[in-house]
């Protein structure tokens, strides 16, 4: 089956007992036994639940992969990869990341003796000059947040597979429909489906996707003993969004590369970020392993933090929100949002600076966000 059609299909199939073609959530806490130590397949939601069950499975499906693994939030899915490393394991990390990623490792899992070594990941090659016998995982973003660097997944997964070392990938920019890292060679890919896979900004969520059954029974039992899983109703809305990815995703990077255009012809505009323009040094590397573009676009705008502001309040459609992958434009100032949470040397390393700002295209029409963008910098 082609994507549209798994999206729409996977973990969706007609309820068995009443037919119904939207299954209904299971919100049980227990399941009933036949016996002692004879569950009819569930025993504790915490531990398994059918509608959890029916998104780990689309989320699998969707990604290429043989397991999914649903999570409260993307930060309890990247706290629990990260709990595969014991204490004095070493992860290299791509340098451009996502702040609250950055600020686990360094903040807290630095408490438990897990070393970090931040890399430019562009350079395949880097990963092997960082390694030590210590190393177990290499942590990757592509395309990243909030600078859109677009990282070579297979090559650097070929360079991790020599070395031993187990590659995860946070996904949820590109989201399933547009790229899948598993199939590049990565073990985990990864994705906050508060994003794009739920597309409605009404829950929040994490899932993992991986083929390896050794990794994945070792995730499980992490899943279950640190207890950070959604509610069914989560589940249930992060399968409602799954139906419809393909098409906002579509609507999504054809919007997304119209204000990436708009935004380069403007005098007002130092550099903009989208791997899909055709001057991005990534455009090549994008197109071979994305499908397409995506909905996130960044931008350096002339006049540093005086000008961001004047922009930021004068969109009109496009609100100023942190979070990203919904149906509605969102506008963000990393260095004091999304970002802020990383010391100023760390920002300054990463190149966020207060020039910076980062949109989430959503899927209205058009021209409507062009026009939009353009008044916006007209005020500035």
């Amino acid at each position: 089956m082609r994507f549209a059609t798994k999206a729409v299909h996977s973990g969706g199939e007609p309820d068995k007992a009443t037919g119904a073609v939207s299954p209904p959530i299971v919100t049980a806490s227990t399941f009933a036994q036949d016996g002692i130590g004879k569950p009819r397949g569930y025993e504790y939601s915490r531990s398994g639940n059918p509608t959890r069950e029916r998104l780990e499975r689309a989320v699998a499906q969707l990604e290429g992969g043989k397991h999914g693994l649903a999570f409260s939030s993307g930060l309890g899915a990247i706290t629990t990869v990260a709990s595969l490393l014991n204490k004095g394991d070493h992860v290299i990390m791509c340098n451009d990341v996502y702040g609250g990623t950055f600020r686990l490792f360094d903040r807290v899992f630095s408490n438990f003796g897990i070393r970090l070594t931040r890399i430019d990941a562009r350079d395949p090659d880097a990963i092997a000059r960082a390694a030590k016998k210590s190393t177990r995982m290499v942590w990757l973003e592509s395309p990243t947040n909030p600078l859109m660097l677009v990282l070579d997944i297979r090559a650097i997964s070929t360079v991790a597979k020599k070395l031993g070392l187990l590659v995860v990938v946070d996904n949820t920019f590109a989201s399933p429909y547009l790229q899948n890292p598993l199939k590049l060679g990565a073990a985990v890919s990864l994705h906050s489906t508060t994003k794009y896979v739920s597309g409605h900004s009404d829950m929040i969520g994490g899932a993992l996707a991986v083929s390896d059954e050794e990794v994945y029974e070792r995730l499980k039992f992490l899943q279950n003993a640190m207890g950070a899983v959604p509610s069914p109703f989560d589940c249930f809305l992060a399968l409602r969004g799954l139906r419809t990815l393909h098409l906002r995703m579509d609507q999504h990077s054809k919007n997304a590369l119209a204000v990436a255009e708009n935004l380069q012809a403007s005098r007002r505009v130092a550099e903009v970020y989208y791997p899909f323009l055709p001057s991005s040094p990534y455009h090549r590397l994008a197109k071979k392993q994305m499908s397409q573009g995506g909905g996130m676009v960044s931008f350096r705008i002339k006049g540093g933090y005086a000008a961001a502001s004047r922009f930021l309040d004068s969109l009109e459609l496009f609100s100023l929100a942190e979070s990203l992958g919904g149906v509605e434009s969102l506008a963000e100032h990393p260095a004091r949002m999304t970002h802020s949470s990383l010391p100023e040397k760390e920002r300054r390393k990463m190149g966020i600076g207060d020039d910076l700002i980062r949109l989430s295209v959503g899927v209205e029409d058009t021209v409507d966000l062009v026009e939009d963008v353009k008044q916006a910098l007209d005020s500035v």
